[in-house]
């Protein structure tokens, strides 16, 4: 049967208390479901199809040790100060960050060991990490939370952004929907903090028809109305890059951008751009694997003159010194 998809136009006339405003992350499901797409999308003759089924093996860690792990949860005062104040419930950036993501961490590591087959070159990065000690591991975790990017060790961050998954995910997991607090900035995670990966229509039950963006850091996706840039809030300017359109005819490309279950959202007033991917025509669509896995559609836009919203946490861009 085709699920049916609700229009934009009508996602705004609807009574917004009728749209599941948040969709928390599934404790028991969620890096697994990603686990098991990036090995999808790696077996689809991906040009990066080694790299993917690295990253597969990290989420399947992640999975393993959400099962147990139990980072400390905010007081109730912290929880009521966030909300009188519409700030994030549980805020990434911040001081009191503790050791738990470090532990993590390292135990992603033992597992990424335990899997076998190192190259030597992240055999020599998982040494490198291993060695690193607390202050600096601290510096390069702010650095990616705070998207300071002269300041990340790409090859580095994939590991240091999972742990600081692990944590913020567990957190997200147990949080009661209720108390997290609507936030005034347009594209940051009202339970983080952080900057959504992609976005995903989705299907099937409460949430069925309407896009929700997913933070790239806690797995929480919030509802934004599509044909919105999930950036800057914008709706003018927004068109859908697909692949395939490259050549195409003006037609040609509506079409293909119709029916595409993977499409990059540009917004020609912030000039930047996030994927979106149609639960309707990809059951098993995962944003944040789903964008990963394609760097060319990342190509094409770029061409086109716009830039990412914020980078992949599993990928950051090597900057050149003009880049810094």
């Amino acid at each position: 049967m085709v699920q049916r998809i609700v229009e934009a136009a009508r996602i705004e006339s609807l009574d917004p208390s009728a749209i599941p405003r948040l969709r928390m992350p599934e404790r028991a499901t969620v890096f697994a479901a990603r686990a098991a797409r990036l090995l999808q999308l790696a077996d689809a003759n991906n040009p990066i199809s080694g790299y993917l089924r690295l990253m597969a093996a990290l989420a399947d860690a992640q999975q393993r040790l959400l099962a147990s792990f139990n980072a400390p949860m905010p007081s109730r005062e912290t929880i009521e100060l966030n909300q009188r104040h519409s700030m994030p419930i549980v805020p990434a950036l911040t001081d009191t960050r503790g050791p738990a993501w470090r532990d993590a961490l390292f135990m992603l590591l033992d597992s990424i060991e335990a899997a076998g087959a190192l190259t030597p070159a992240l055999a020599q990065l998982v040494a490198r990490l291993r060695a690193m000690d607390s202050a600096a591991l601290d510096a390069q975790a702010d650095a990616i939370l705070a998207l300071r990017f002269a300041e990340v060790d790409p090859a580095a961050a994939p590991f240091i952004a999972a742990a600081l998954q692990v944590v913020w995910t567990d957190l997200a997991s147990r949080i009661d929907m209720k108390d997290v607090p609507y936030l005034d900035a347009p594209g940051v995670c009202p339970v983080c903090g952080s900057v959504p990966v992609a976005s995903i229509v989705r299907v099937g039950g409460a949430y069925e028809g309407y896009r929700y963006a997913q933070c790239g850091l806690c797995a929480t996706e919030l509802h934004v109305v599509r044909a919105k840039c999930t950036n800057c809030d914008s709706t003018k300017g927004i068109a859908y890059h697909a692949m395939g359109s490259t050549d195409a005819s003006d037609e040609d490309k509506s079409e293909l951008a119709r029916r595409a279950p993977l499409k990059a959202e540009s917004c020609d007033e912030c000039g930047t751009y996030r994927k979106i991917g149609y639960q309707e025509r990809a059951y098993d669509f995962e944003p944040y694997a789903d964008d990963l896995a394609s760097l060319t559609l990342d190509l094409l836009v770029s061409d086109a003159g716009y830039r990412r919203a914020a980078p992949h946490p599993w990928l950051w861009p090597e900057l050149t010194e003009d880049d810094q």
